[in-house]
C-alpha cells in the first residue's frame, strides 16, 4: 500500500493510493496524524483503512503533502554512507565531521521536524545566508514497531516501509559550525514524499535505484545495494543505545554527485528544479525559491 496525505477542495485528508485514484479515508483535524497513526496500529489499522474509504479522487486533482507532515521526532540522518560520496565529501573541504574518509561506524545526525515539507512545496533557499544549497537525495526508512536492542537478523520486522527523502543542506553553515544539525535543519529542508510505501509493496529494497535531477540534468544514480552500513546495520546500531518508534524516519545517505563535489562547486539558486526518485517510491520535485 501507499500511504498519503493531500489536500482536497482546501481540506488535509489521508489515505492511500489505488491506481491513478486518491482514496480518502480521513479527512479534517486527524488527517494530519492520520499516516502516523497507522504506522503505530500497523497490519490491524492497514486493513482498517483498506474498508474504511470514503471517496476516490483522481491524484491529479489532489495536492500531495508530506506523508507524515509532523513527524514525532527529528529525522534521523546518515552520512557519508556510499564509497563514492564518502570520497567525494571527504575531498570537498567540507568534511568537518571526521578525519576518515570511509566512516568506520555510521555518521549519524538529525533534521528538525520543522524542515519536513512535501512535494511540489517551495524549498526556502533564501533562508541560507551562505547561499551555498545543496541537495542530497536519500531512501528513508519508516519504522514501524517499537525497537531496542534490535539484531541485524531482525532488523527489518521493524520496519513499516519506505519513502523519498531529499536531505537539503547548507554547505557553509555546516563547515562552520562545524557539525551537521543547523546546516541541515533549516525550514523545508527536508522534502519527503510523495508516499510511503508498505515493505510488502517495496519487496527487495536493496534493488531500488535513486536517480537524482537538477533543472533536467541527472546529478545521482545509485542502487540500494551500495550502501556502506545497509539498513540492518543501521537499525541495530541506533537501537543498541536508544529506542527507535514507530514512525521515525532513518534517511539512509545520499550517492556521489552532489553539488559541492564539482569544480566549483554546483549550489542550488532560486528557481531551480530538484527531482528525486526512487524504484517504486514515485517521484519527489521541489523548487528552490
Amino acid at each position: 500500500m501507499k500511504l498519503i496525505t493531500f489536500e482536497m477542495d482546501g481540506e488535509m485528508a489521508a489515505g492511500f493510493v489505488d491506481g491513478t485514484n486518491a482514496v480518502v479515508c480521513v479527512t479534517g483535524a486527524d488527517a494530519q496524524r492520520a499516516v502516523l497513526s497507522v504506522i503505530e496500529g500497523g497490519e490491524a489499522a492497514l486493513a482498517a483503512w483498506q474498508d474504511a474509504e470514503l471517496t476516490r479522487a483522481p491524484l491529479a486533482d489532489v495536492r500531495l503533502l508530506s506523508p507524515i507532515p509532523a513527524p514525532l521526532r527529528d529525522i534521523f540522518c546518515v552520512g557519508k554512507n556510499y564509497y563514492a560520496h564518502a570520497a567525494e565529501f571527504h575531498n570537498s573541504g567540507f568534511d568537518s565531521s571526521a578525519k576518515e574518509q570511509v566512516p568506520s561506524h555510521p555518521v549519524v545526525f538529525t533534521k528538525a521536524t520543522t524542515s519536513v515539507c512535501g512535494p511540489g512545496d517551495v524549498v526556502r533557499g533564501s533562508l541560507d545566508p551562505t547561499a551555498s544549497v545543496d541537495y542530497e537525495g536519500e531512501l528513508g526508512v519508516v519504522i514501524g514497531k517499537r525497537c531496542f536492542g534490535v539484531s541485524k537478523a531482525d532488523a527489518y520486522d521493524h520496519v513499516f516501509g519506505y519513502v523519498i527523502v531529499n536531505d537539503v543542506t547548507s554547505r557553509e553553515l555546516q563547515k562552520q559550525h562545524n557539525q551537521w544539525v543547523i546546516g541541515k535543519g533549516i525550514d523545508t529542508f527536508c522534502p519527503m514524499g510523495p508516499w510511503i510505501a508498505t515493505s510488502d509493496e517495496v519487496g527487495d529494497v536493496t534493488a531500488l535505484e535513486l536517480v537524482t535531477e537538477i533543472n533536467g540534468e541527472e546529478r545521482q544514480r545509485v542502487t540500494v545495494s551500495d550502501l556502506i552500513f545497509d539498513i540492518p546495520t543501521l537499525i541495530e546500531t541506533m537501537s543498541r543505545t536508544m529506542t527507535l518508534l514507530p514512525g521515525d524516519i532513518i534517511a539512509t545517505g545520499t550517492p556521489v554527485g552532489v553539488g559541492i563535489g564539482f569544480t566549483p562547486p554546483k549550489y542550488l539558486r532560486s528557481g531551480d528544479q530538484m527531482k528525486v526518485s526512487i524504484t517504486r517510491l514515485g517521484v519527489l520535485e521541489n523548487e528552490i525559491g
